[in-house]
């Protein structure tokens, strides 16, 4: 990651990485879709679904993998092209400035595809509400953010054919999203989509910065395979909130006979917990419950 790559970075709070997939990986990791097309491994979600209520972002079902893990237990050769992309030069180098040294791949990979068409997704992210797990921040002379969006395209995304789009520099925003921007309608010429060709990596903060995607508008298939990473401490989703109920993570013995409350301070790390148990609150009298 070199100085212009680190000033683009900071300010954006995104990076395109050029030409990382040679034609041949190219090749081979669209021929793995074809045979998640052929043997019926995608499916198509509701239509608009993602757009809520946007006239912008509106239009069909989008298209993905339904396992988002499918992707790396294919039979060989198909998984082969997606294991290779979990620690390429490319993507190794620049986390390690991203998320510091010892990240770690969190969840994934995602399958988003896409015809002429289909719906966009609401702008989300930019710190709100904060989130420590994603956050981006600077100290030392160095940026440090702990989730991190590689986004793999397998296919062109050239000027307005929709697909990834993010408001950039809003990871520092002060102040919360106006909800034109939220839906696109009123974006304030804020919301960009950056171009992409096939075989380009496109790092993005995820959660730091606002993010979503525009309707794909192109005659051709939207092909991009999204691995999720996140810093060493950081747990951003998957096993972890299986793993964080107390008597899992302490063990049943050492938890029983306790409180709610006090079980809400035992739970694991996870950033879904999937239960309002873990948040407490203190009344005014300073009786603490949950909630």
């Amino acid at each position: 990651m070199d100085e212009r790559e680190r000033y683009f970075w900071d300010l954006t709070g995104y990076l395109v990485v050029p030409r990382v997939l040679t034609a041949e990986e190219l090749k081979a990791a669209n021929a793995a879709l074809d045979f998640c097309h052929d043997q019926r491994l995608v499916h198509h979600a509701a239509e608009g679904s993602r757009a809520r209520d946007s006239r912008r972002l509106g239009g069909s079902g989008h298209i993905g993998i339904s396992a988002s893990e499918e992707l790396l237990t294919l039979p060989r050769p198909h998984c082969e092209p997606f294991r290779r992309m979990l620690a390429n030069p490319a993507v190794v180098s620049r986390l390690n400035e991203m998320c510091g040294q010892g990240f770690r791949f969190d969840h994934g990979p995602h399958y988003i595809g896409g015809v002429e068409g289909t719906a966009g997704l609401v702008m989300h992210g930019a710190g709100e509400p904060h989130r420590p797990v994603v956050a981006y921040h600077h100290q030392a002379g160095r940026g440090y953010c702990a989730g991190v969006t590689v986004a793999w395209n397998l296919a062109d995304a050239g000027p307005g054919d929709g697909g990834f789009a993010c408001v950039p520099g809003s990871h520092k925003a002060g102040f919360p999203m106006p909800r034109g921007v939220r839906t696109a309608d009123d974006d304030m010429g804020l919301v960009t989509q950056p171009e992409v060709k096939a075989g380009d990596v496109l790092f993005f903060m995820d959660g730091a910065q606002s993010h979503g995607t525009l309707p794909w508008r192109a005659d051709h298939d939207r092909r991009a395979v999204l691995f999720k990473y996140a810093g060493r401490t950081a747990t951003r989703t998957g096993r972890s909130a299986e793993l964080a109920p107390p008597q899992i993570h302490w063990g049943e013995e050492l938890v029983e006979g306790m409180s709610d409350v006090e079980r809400a301070v035992m739970y694991g790390p996870t950033s879904a917990p999937g239960t309002d148990q873990v948040f407490l609150t203190v009344d005014e009298d300073g009786t603490v419950r949950p909630g």
